[in-house]
């Protein structure tokens, strides 16, 4: 009985759905055109073209290539099914439930394999448009000059061509898997396989069909297992905790893997030949497959286990000791690491040496200012509008500042339209009025003034200038201080710049110092230009918003500035480049540019160790000001790009900094091999201001920790590893310390450099391991390690900071700073090489928790040798060191050490009557008179909220009781011995009238 045929669906139904599909794919097609367009316009703005065209010509090809071959293959062995099919087919009640489908499929079978091969067409071109990068490696590949030690073949092999041949041979595995499905299911459905019925389950045509698939499948196989020779050069062995192939990779697996290989092309024979020529059914193709499997598990499996686990695990050490070597000395060359030096430093001395107080290498170069800290104090200092912001950590440069380079705090005045109010955020402000930043703001980091506060050199305006916090004279001047591209900006901070009338200025430019406005019209060439109603309309579809079509802001002479965060800029500019997670600010030539370092990376290199980039960055200050970077594994990192972003214009530029990368030259040639800027043509003032990258160094300094040991056998035991410790104010927070940007010279080092350090400690201890720094030396990267004997007892950091905050005098001192009106800060702790020990320096800094109290900096931890004897808790660092000394001397005469200048706490009881009290004189009385004074006027700054005048309330306390404690030393009888404790100079104090309040008391 023959079955109906399925129900049509009417004309009503079927133009319903074919205006919902119009309409959907005018939606999604206009989507992409706009997305499209005004990327082409951006890139334009940019000067990039290139980069736009190149990654849309590719993708559009792969997506062509693979989706069409995907396609042709699914639905051209399908084809191949129905044309195979028989004319005659047995009765059965099988073939009379198929025939309703074969009524409906038959008519129009040309039509629905289409339809398959469309789909799957467009899924499999999807797929492979994302694979755009790998291809234009794959084309563009170089040599690296270094062979892999098992194959002898060029890394480039693994860097450039693997990655993509093993995408393909994915690509084939996945068509020759849905080609069996859809022919298979072809011929069930018009009788050429069939379940019920006499006679044979399947035709010739279909049986020979089939197994030809499958026999391709297998050849694939054998294509797989020679390529999986070379992935194993890149696998994870977890005998070692390391990546290569290890001994039992080697010697078992590796021969497995290709006798498997012949196995599977005998195979792949076996099952055409006996399926069609010689048995002409399943029976010796279905046991080929099955001794295939077998042969897998045992051979590929059972046997490599067995030699891991009866031959290698008695004897780990020795057998794969050839192996941590290659993988060793391979992770040296992927991250950087061959080069660097390592040289030994005893810091035996565990006493403060008398050229401390007069060294003018390391002590006046030491910074003060944490960035972190004195964000908040920037912000509200240096503000003038509430939505200006500085961020939430601030950088560290190098300027010439009264004819002698130093470090310098800098930070950029942005808008932050987050502080916009309500009024301002309507559309005609947020985009046309408050369209930038204005100035750098930058200070010494080595200099505080003011009660605590930073010594700015530049960004005032006007009014805001403080007498005595400033100077006029040492500027750093940037002629064109308006920023329009900055860190605070994101997708959705778009402006819209250009006036008709160029006498009539409406974006909000600064205060004046009358407490006025000023205006300002954008000069500058950057920007897309949206004049036109063409280009308006444009832009109001891309971000739905009808203003740029309604609205009279929006005129002939507009631009539209989008993509205004520098290191957002860079990554569409460049998008095969990885950037690190701090771009950094620099005058240059009279221009603000932001600087962003730009890393190519891979993650085939053979035997090199894998790192996640996420993980491996991540410390204190990730998402406080430095960006979080992307979940990426990796094994092989280069600083080969230093970008620009010029703030005021956008202009993004790309300079070569690594010319010996293979991987960026590859990138270059795949876009015309002009993309970036020769070294050579790097200018100097620019160069002057690089850095080492931080990210960059955070990768080596991990990696460090353990790949420092170059014998396989002391690697293998790990006694030698190192750590970097947790930030020593918060060691239980399980976030890593930092590493810090310092001009300063370490042992062996010519001169003062520019470099950016990290202490780090042996493996499951504290104490103080070694010191990493990196620089630039000539415009080359240097990676340096001063590393203690392994007898060490000099502190580490968290150490340091507990011993220094520990001690019962700096303790008390620390306590009379905090209150619960005030709280104490710690910034950067330091570790400086000096003298043949070790200085460590961290600043405290002070916060009343009054509104808008931003942090000063009132007193310098700063201590010598193992953190423990040699404490100083100062105003200024110059004191601290000058005490370190004198307590040096005092021990080296036998004479207790007297506490910090600067102890404000409460000296220890009067001794009893008869011994060498202090009488009472004038000169007494008038300095506890000072004291109290000195203490009313700091109860009256705190309340009033004046943070400059409690600072010089502070210092003038900190005076009024240096002279009560000499006048107490001078009216004190020489006679008697000198009690334990006594403050500096030796002698024993009478109590002031009063002791000194505590912050915000």
């Amino acid at each position: 009985m023959r079955s109906s045929p399925l129900p049509r669906m009417s004309r009503r139904g079927r133009v319903t759905v074919g205006v919902l599909l119009g309409v959907f794919l005018l939606l999604t097609l206009l989507g992409w055109g706009v997305q499209a367009w005004t990327d082409w316009l951006w890139f334009q703005e940019v000067d990039y073209t290139e980069v736009f065209s190149g990654v849309l010509v590719t993708r559009i090809l792969l997506f062509v290539a693979v989706g069409l071959a995907m396609a042709l293959l699914v639905a051209g062995n399908m084809w191949l099914a129905y044309r195979l099919r028989p004319l005659l087919r047995p009765n059965s009640p099988e073939q009379v439930t198929l025939e309703r489908y074969r009524s409906v499929l038959a008519p129009r079978i040309g039509a629905w394999l289409a339809a398959i091969g469309v789909v799957v067409g467009l899924f499999a071109g999807l797929s492979a448009q994302t694979r755009w990068g790998q291809w234009m490696l794959f084309r563009n590949s170089q040599n690296f000059g270094v062979r892999d030690p098992e194959f002898n073949i060029d890394v480039g092999f693994y860097v450039f061509q693997f990655p993509f041949l093993r995408y393909l041979l994915g690509v084939g595995f996945t068509a020759v898997v849905l080609a069996v499905i859809g022919s298979l299911a072809v011929h069930y459905i018009f009788g050429g396989v069939r379940l019920q019925g006499v006679g044979d389950r399947m035709t010739n045509a279909a049986r020979a069909h089939l197994t030809t698939l499958v026999a391709v499948f297998v050849l694939l196989k054998a294509v797989a297992y020679v390529l999986d020779r070379r992935a194993m050069l890149l696998e994870f062995n977890e005998g070692v905790d390391l990546y290569g192939a290890g001994y039992a990779d080697i010697n078992a697996l590796l021969p497995a893997k290709e006798i498997l290989a012949y196995i599977s092309i005998v195979v792949a024979v076996a099952i055409i030949v006996f399926s069609n020529a010689v048995m002409r059914n399943l029976v010796w193709p279905g046991i080929s497959l099955a001794l295939l499997g077998i042969s897998a598990v045992a051979i590929g499996g059972i046997y490599p286990w067995a030699v891991q686990t009866f031959e290698v695990r008695p004897s780990v050490r020795d057998k794969e000791a050839l192996y941590i070597e290659r993988s060793i000395q391979a992770t040296r060359d992927a991250f950087g690491l061959t080069e660097s030096k390592v040289s030994p430093y005893s810091a035996s001395n565990l006493r403060p040496p008398e050229n401390l107080a007069t060294d003018t290498t390391v002590v006046p170069n030491v910074r003060l200012l944490d960035p972190q800290l004195v964000s908040e104090t920037y912000t509200l200092a240096q503000q003038v509008r509430s939505f200006y912001d500085f961020g939430e950590k601030l950088d560290i440069d190098r300027y010439q500042i009264g004819g002698k380079t130093q470090d310098v705090v800098v930070g950029m005045r942005e808008i932050n339209y987050l502080k916009l109010t309500d009024q301002q955020s309507n559309w005609i402000n947020r985009h046309t009025i408050y369209t930038h930043g204005y100035g750098m703001v930058s200070a010494p980091a080595n200099r505080v003034v003011c009660g605590g506060q930073p010594y700015f050199v530049s960004g005032f305006l006007g009014d805001q200038r403080q007498e005595g916090c400033s100077s006029a004279a040492e500027q750093i001047v940037a002629e064109q201080p308006r920023i329009y591209y900055g860190e605070q900006m994101d997708d959705a901070d778009y402006a819209i710049v250009g006036q008709t009338d160029p006498e009539r200025h409406v974006e909000f430019d600064r205060p004046t110092g009358e407490g006025g406005e000023q205006t300002y019209t954008y000069t500058g060439a950057g920007g897309v230009d949206i004049g036109s109603f063409g280009r308006r309309l444009l832009y109001s579809i891309k971000e739905q918003e009808p203003n740029f079509v309604l609205s009279g802001a929006v005129n002939d002479n507009s631009k539209l500035l989008y993509v205004r965060n520098p290191r957002d800029r860079v990554e569409k500019v460049a998008p095969f480049l990885t950037l690190d997670g701090d771009p950094y600010p620099a005058v240059i030539g009279g221009r603000i540019q932001w600087i962003v370092d730009g890393y190519t990376t891979a993650a085939t290199y053979p035997y090199a160790h894998q790192v996640n980039l996420q993980e491996e960055t991540a410390d204190e200050l990730t998402g406080l000001g430095t960006f979080e970077l992307a979940r990426e594994n990796i094994n092989y990192i280069r600083n080969s790009v230093k970008a620009t972003v010029d703030a005021y214009d956008g202009t993004v530029k790309l300079y070569q900094m690594d010319d010996k990368d293979p991987v960026l030259k590859a990138w270059n040639k795949a876009f015309g091999g002009d993309l970036v800027i020769p070294k050579s043509e790097i200018p100097a003032d620019l160069a002057a201001h690089f850095r080492y990258p931080a990210d960059l160094f955070k990768v080596q300094r991990n990696l460090l920790a353990r790949f420092h040991v170059t014998n396989p056998g002391e690697f293998f035991t790990g006694q030698d590893f190192w750590e970097v410790p947790n930030a020593p104010d918060a060691p239980d927070s399980g976030k890593r310390q930092p590493p810090y940007y310092l001009l300063t010279q370490f042992p062996e080092q010519e001169a003062p450099r520019f470099q950016l350090t990290s202490a780090v400690t042996p493996a499951g201890r504290q104490n103080l391991a070694a010191l990493i720094s990196g620089s630039y030396v000539d415009g080359q990267p240097r990676l340096e390690v001063l590393e203690l004997p392994d007898q060490t007892a000099v502190s580490g950091p968290v150490q340091v900071h507990q011993n220094m905050t520990n001690n019962a005098t700096i303790r008390q001192q620390l306590n009379l700073l905090t209150s619960n009106q005030a709280q104490v800060q710690y910034g950067n702790l330091l570790s400086l090489p000096f003298g043949n020990g070790m200085l460590y320096v961290e600043p405290v800094y002070v916060k009343s928790n009054q509104q808008n109290a931003y942090p000063l900096l009132q007193r310098v931890l700063i201590s010598y040798g193992d953190g423990g004897q040699y404490v100083a808790l100062a105003n200024s660092l110059e004191e601290g060191v000058k005490d370190l000394v004198r307590q040096a001397k005092e021990a080296n005469t036998g004479t207790p050490p007297p506490p910090p200048p600067g102890d404000n706490t409460n000296p220890p009881p009067s001794p009893p009557p008869g011994d060498n009290t202090p009488s009472l004189t004038p000169e007494l009385t008038a300095a506890a008179t000072k004291v109290q004074t000195a203490i009313a006027e700091v109860k009256a700054a705190q309340t009033s909220g004046d943070f400059e005048r409690y600072g010089r309330a502070l210092k003038a306390l900190d005076d009024a009781m240096n002279e009560f404690q000499a006048a107490q030393r001078a009216a004190t009888p020489a006679a008697g011995p000198t009690p334990t404790g006594s403050p500096a100079g030796g002698t024993p104090t009478a109590p002031p009238p009063t002791a000194p309040p505590s912050p915000g008391s």
